[in-house]
């Protein structure tokens, strides 16, 4: 179920709320460094983006680990919850002895390069918004 507004915004619309939850698996990775026999996780966001896309669009909604948007609202449900399918366990190239596989200054990097995509994609959606208030007000 599409609404202008998201059809309007594209891609971006969908890729917001994917970046926020890779970020906050980065963050908790960065938070559990020194937990013991903790794996690290990351996001595959390609894929991810691609589920979210076909649901918005209504493209292939039966396709195993779609996300399926069956009620206004609900593909930002599913987002919060359903990324599980996406979910992965990073592997570390060096692990430490009590298990844990979380490489701090890879997270460092992997999440100041996450940060800067979510900026890029914030300020896109912005661009598109303040357009379509220019288109609006006429000024």
């Amino acid at each position: 179920m599409s609404n202008p507004i998201s059809s309007y915004l594209g891609i971006h619309a969908d890729a917001l709320p994917l970046r926020e939850q890779r970020m906050k698996l980065i963050a908790s990775n960065l938070a559990n460094a020194d937990t013991p026999g903790y794996k690290a996780q990351d996001l595959d966001f390609n894929t991810a983006l691609d589920a979210a896309a076909r649901a918005r669009t209504g493209a292939d909604p039966g396709r195993p680990g779609a996300l399926a948007a069956t009620r206004e609202g609900h593909l930002t449900d599913a987002i919060a919850t359903g990324l599980a399918p996406f979910q992965y366990t990073r592997q570390s190239a060096q692990p430490s002895l009590d298990g844990n596989t979380v490489d701090a200054d890879l997270e460092r990097a992997a999440y100041g390069r996450a940060a800067l995509e979510y900026r890029a994609s914030l300020s896109f959606v912005e661009s598109k918004v303040r357009n379509l208030l220019t288109a609006i007000t006429g000024q």
